[in-house]
């Protein structure tokens, strides 16, 4: 016998508890007595029910097994004063505890004043800055050279119209005499006896204020030790001169000191306008200085005559030797 629905008479199959047209339910079920629609929205309610019950469930123990983030501190980093002294900016270090890399927070030292520098948290590398030396202390001025060039310590080299030096000479703070100034054209090669220029070096080398420059002359193995040649300086006018410093590489020449006037220096030594100013003398050091007699008067012209080579700088007639002249100076007569 086959079954219809009460409620729109639809044939309803063998065990079927609600009707597929209208929803009711079927003779005999638990909903058949109710509309159809009640049904369906408590089934529908008590569904969404469960379902929300299960994830405020689920969230609850995914939030209790999740550990908890570790708290994060940051320190400043106190910098080195500026004065070299080494004491750090004052203030409270937090423990060594290292805040996770994407967190760069800044902070402000105590007190509110803004850090004198950008703030690193604790585990970053940090150069200090670099503190000043102590300055060094200045060295004792040195001896005074006889100025080259026109230029010197003590000034000027050169006077009006390209002439020599006033002749007056100056003194340093601690007394020290100063040379006379000259200029870079004063000294000349004096060879009255026409040897070959090649034997010589360059005259300018004996007054540029360097020891280890020279003016040199070759010593003439055939006649060995003997030697006839020297190193004139011409003032451009008389002066007085008190004494003369010779600074050398090869002592135990013997010299000795001429002076002159005139337009140019005589063209012999044995010319009688040159004046003796010293006796000849054999030079034992390297840095000698040859005082002068009459040096009351003045002389444009003064010649270091060097009339003897040591034994030193004889050498051979495959390699000749040759005497120095490092640096030649004359002081004025006070």
């Amino acid at each position: 016998m086959k079954r219809t629905c009460d409620h729109c008479g639809a044939e309803l199959e063998r065990g079927q508890d609600w009707c597929l047209q209208c929803g009711a339910g079927a003779p005999g079920s638990l909903q058949s007595g109710a509309p159809s629609w009640r049904s369906a929205t408590t089934l529908l309610l008590a569904t969404a029910v469960l379902v929300l019950g299960a994830a405020a469930a689920a969230y609850a123990a995914l939030e209790k097994s999740s550990p908890a983030k570790p708290p994060v501190h940051v320190i400043t980093v106190a910098q080195a004063p500026a004065s070299g002294t080494g004491a750090a900016t004052p203030g409270a270090t937090a423990p060594p505890v290292t805040p996770p890399a994407t967190s760069t927070p800044s902070a402000t030292p105590a007190g509110g004043a803004s850090a004198p520098g950008s703030t690193k948290p604790l585990g970053t590398s940090s150069t200090p800055p670099k503190i000043p030396l102590t300055a060094p202390t200045p060295k004792a001025a040195a001896k005074a050279v006889t100025p080259s060039k026109g230029t010197g310590s003590t000034g000027a080299g050169k006077g009006a119209g390209g002439g020599g030096g006033s002749g007056e000479g100056t003194t340093e703070a601690g007394g020290a005499q100063q040379p006379i100034l000259l200029d870079t054209d004063a000294a000349a090669t004096y060879n009255p006896y026409s040897y070959p220029e090649s034997e010589f070096g360059d005259p300018s080398q004996a007054i540029d204020g360097e020891t280890g420059t020279a003016w040199t002359a070759q010593v003439n193995p055939a006649v060995a030790p003997k030697m006839a040649e020297g190193l004139v300086i011409d003032l451009k006018t008389p002066q007085k001169v008190a004494s003369v410093a010779l600074t050398t590489a090869t002592p135990g020449m013997t010299v000795q000191v001429y002076g002159a006037n005139g337009s140019t220096p005589p063209s012999s030594i044995t010319d009688p306008a040159w004046k003796g100013l010293s006796a000849a003398r054999e030079v034992k050091k390297k840095t000698t200085t040859i005082k002068l007699h009459n040096s009351g008067h003045g002389y444009r012209f003064y010649v270091l005559w060097i009339s003897k080579a040591p034994a030193s700088a004889v050498g051979t007639p495959q390699a000749p030797g040759h005497v120095d002249v490092n640096e030649l100076e004359l002081f004025p007569a006070k």
